[in-house]
């Protein structure tokens, strides 16, 4: 892809600008670090062009204090660029023994809001930050939200983040980024750290 240019241009009848504006679903999955990380720089590009952004955390917890958080909120409320909404519907990594009905539930009921903003068009961007863990454990069905996304109206661009992401999504994906870990600090039994995780 020299210069930006596609490879190939399909012949679909649409102009290189409507091509060009057409809204995308992207997916950060894999095993490495920085699928977020990613989703996030691409929320910040988001804020700078105007854009309303919503921000979904389906996995971490309401308490966690994350430096993305903070920062977008602030740009968010800066009066310059664009609007954050930041919504939390996990009680904290589901690995960690707690009441699994409960984050199923509220899952769930993320997923349904998602589902309201969409058809209201409330946002330009939205990141559904490790969302693939509940569609992974089946927790909501695949096949729907693929369909949702595939049917959302207006130029609503989602990018989607985590582990585990089902084929049917990265198949309905436009942008599909794998993550692959070659070494991590946890390998050495060194746990996150201020700044680097949070």
């Amino acid at each position: 892809m020299p210069k930006g240019q596609p490879e190939r241009v399909p012949d679909d009848g649409l102009t290189t600008r409507q091509r060009r504006n057409s809204p995308l679903l992207a997916v950060h999955t894999g095993t490495g670090k920085g699928k977020s990380t990613a989703a996030f720089g691409l929320a910040l590009r988001a804020w700078n062009q105007g854009w309303p952004i919503g921000v979904f955390q389906f996995v971490k917890s309401a308490k966690w204090r994350v430096g993305e958080e903070r920062a977008l909120r602030v740009l968010g409320d800066s009066g310059e660029g664009g609007s954050v909404v930041w919504h939390k519907m996990g009680e904290g990594w589901s690995w960690v023994q707690r009441d699994l009905a409960d984050s199923e539930e509220a899952a769930r009921e993320g997923w349904a809001q998602v589902r309201r903003d969409l058809a209201a068009e409330r946002y330009r961007l939205y990141v559904l930050d490790e969302f693939t863990y509940p569609l992974h454990w089946g927790w909501i069905d695949t096949d729907e939200v693929v369909g949702v996304l595939r049917e959302r109206p207006g130029t609503q661009h989602v990018v989607i983040t985590g582990r585990n992401a089902p084929a049917a999504l990265i198949d309905a994906a436009d942008l599909v980024t794998e993550m692959g870990k070659v070494k991590h600090p946890m390998d050495a039994g060194r746990k996150g750290q201020r700044g680097i995780e949070w």
